[in-house]
């Protein structure tokens, strides 16, 4: 059976029963029986299904791996943790996760005025909120709002200016008021130290943001000298996500720990907390040779708390809370994206796609002699005479000599003894094989929008786990790359040989094959594009109850057509006129097929962008 690496990256949330991908939690339905209850109800093109309970999982193993640190080493700060909203916005996330959270004071991070807007009115009161990325008076002026409703939050100062806007907006919202609150504040270090790989840049010096020592040292005479020391809670640093490699943290740690312990000794007495941001990375990999981490949570949690006691203790100071902001590692396998396939397009080079003639040229016939007299003992050889043939063959059709027949012929036959020599040889795995493998890959035609759905990919190279629903218990043996349904050729995920993927060879017009993409909880969703106006898919909730049985709850139907053109500021009502105008005006069609045309129309407008499978059109759905 072929597991696609869901060991490697399945983190045990799905298991493979008989010949299905089921979820490993309940009764353990199928990912295929849930997708085909939905489409049943009449929801085609690609769906995310979102899973509450994996992000409970998350949540939770996050905050028990911290609390068995703290008791090993009796650590004596305590363990907080925030979401960033920037890594998942949508309010099906957000609800379920806010709901699952609440046994742990979770809260939220913003970075954004409409992001702290949700933090307010989603984090329960006493729930951590803090607030980074730059900030105008509007803004800062929010967070002293949020602080006098009662909530526990934390504005990041990323510059002195805002440093000197947060001092102006205190003396306007505290002046003649008898009980003065303002929210805690935080200070955002830029290290020396610096990250590794894509996101390294959110680290070092010449990071987007954070304060120098210099800068550092004239944020604490200002505050200070305004009596808002007494408000200086945390130290924050972030050196990137999806940290791949543990080294950076433990030297970005030392250097944060510190500076928290210099300023402590300075008099900052009120401070007490150290946020070692985000950077909690994902393994996304389906293959052994390619890990995405080289560590575990647990060698994560204890490195943060063993060398934050070491600092303290060897400064003298109380050993800080830990916040974390880690999102990618709270999101990222919450949802999946399930997508049909709608076309295979290669398959014409079949054997049943050959048109022999009677009397075929002679190399021709040698090409069919040697698919059919193939063995192991000779695969190497025939394959690179087959090889040569072709060269041979396209020159004599270029020279007028062969006719297209013949070239459909030579193209079939060599990619039939391509794969058959392959398959013979698959354990010598060679660089020539491998390479071969590019010229007999089968291009699946997938119903989604890679650049909606998969932008992480299109833009960042981020591989994502790829596999199919069902057939399982069947060894997939075409070399697969898959194209999504855009006008843009950048939309394909390639085959890679040296991480491949393999998918089964099937019939589209007679069964359907659905695509799982996995781990896409994180980023994708916020940060995808409208990219030919494909929009967002439809999504839904799969919530478990007590007795097992799961519920398809908070359906979200993708927008239709006018709906997207609406979204783009196009006056829908004068787009319905125009088309209702032109119809009825048209002189060469009667009252009556006018009458069926609007009806076809108004029926495509009410539906969304992406496309039926062939199952559906002979459904007439």
């Amino acid at each position: 059976m072929k597991n696609f690496g869901l060991n490697i990256w399945g983190d045990n949330n799905f298991i493979l029963k008989d010949d299905t991908i089921n979820i490993n939690h309940a009764n353990r339905p199928s990912l295929l029986e849930i997708t085909k209850e939905i489409r049943e109800k009449g929801y085609k093109g690609p769906l995310l299904l979102r899973f509450p309970h994996l992000i409970e999982k998350q949540i939770s193993t996050l905050f028990n791996t911290f609390e068995k640190a703290k008791k090993e080493f009796n650590y004596q700060g305590n363990f907080q943790a925030v979401f960033p909203l920037k890594v998942n916005q949508f309010p099906n996330f957000i609800h379920s996760l806010m709901d699952v959270s609440k046994n742990y004071n979770y809260g939220l991070e913003a970075g954004s005025k409409a992001e702290l807007i949700i933090a307010i009115t989603k984090t329960p009161l006493g729930a951590p909120i803090t607030v980074n990325g730059f900030k105008d008076k509007e803004m800062i002026s929010l967070c002293f709002i949020a602080a006098k409703m009662g909530h526990n939050i934390t504005v990041t100062i990323e510059g002195l200016g805002e440093l000197e806007t947060i001092i102006q907006v205190n003396h306007e919202f505290n002046k003649n008021v008898e009980t003065p609150v303002s929210p805690k504040i935080g200070v955002r270090i830029r290290l020396h130290s610096s990250g590794i790989g894509i996101w390294a840049k959110s680290g070092g010096y010449s990071s987007k943001f954070g304060l120098t020592s210099t800068e550092l040292l004239e944020a604490y005479e200002l505050l200070k000298k305004h009596e808002l020391l007494d408000h200086l809670w945390m130290i924050h640093f972030h050196i990137g996500s999806q940290m791949g490699d543990i080294a950076p943290l433990k030297k970005a740690l030392r250097e944060a720990g510190n500076i928290y312990a210099e300023l402590k000794k300075r008099g900052a007495d009120a401070l007490g907390a150290i946020n070692i941001g985000g950077g909690l990375a994902v393994e996304y990999s389906q293959h052994s040779n390619n890990q995405d981490r080289n560590y575990s949570l647990k060698e994560f949690a204890n490195d943060v708390i063993y060398l934050m006691q070491e600092i303290a203790k060897s400064k003298g100071v109380v050993e800080p809370d830990i916040f974390t902001e880690s999102g990618r590692y709270i999101a990222a396998s919450h949802s999946v994206l399930i997508a049909p396939v709608l076309e295979l397009f290669s398959q014409e080079y079949h054997e049943k796609g050959l048109r022999l003639k009677e009397i075929n040229p002679p190399l021709i016939q040698e090409l069919y002699d040697l698919f059919n007299s193939l063995t192991r003992e000779h695969a190497r050889e025939y394959l690179h005479d087959a090889l040569d043939h072709m060269e041979s063959l396209l020159t004599l059709f270029d020279l007028g000599y062969i006719d297209l027949e013949d070239r459909s012929n030579t193209e079939i036959l060599v990619n039939l003894i391509i794969k058959k020599a392959i398959a013979l040889l698959k354990n010598e795995g060679t660089d020539e094989l491998k390479k071969l493998q590019d010229r007999i890959q089968e291009k699946y035609l997938v119903n989604f929008s890679a650049f909606q759905s998969l932008p992480d990919f299109w833009g960042l190279a981020q591989q994502f786990p790829i596999m199919p629903l069902d057939r399982l218990d069947t060894k997939p043996t075409n070399p697969a790359s898959i194209w999504d349904i855009t006008c843009d050729s950048d939309g394909e995920i390639g085959f890679n040989r040296d991480l491949p993927l393999y998918l089964h060879d099937i019939d589209v017009s007679k069964e359907e094959y659905f695509l799982g993409f996995f781990l896409t909880g994180a980023y994708q969703e916020v940060l995808g594009m409208k990219h030919n106006l494909f929009t967002h898919p439809t999504e839904c909730v799969i919530s478990f109850d007590e007795d097992g049985s799961y519920t398809i709850d908070h359906l979200i139907e993708a927008q239709n057509l006018m709906d997207v053109l609406d979204d783009l500021d196009y006056d829908t009502n004068l787009i319905d006129k125009a088309l209702k105008y032109q119809i009825e005006e048209s002189t060469h069609i009667s009252k009556e097929e006018k009458r069926e045309l609007l009806g076809k129309l108004y029926l495509y407008l009410s539906e969304n962008s992406y496309l039926k499978t062939i199952q559906a059109q002979n459904e007439n759905i």
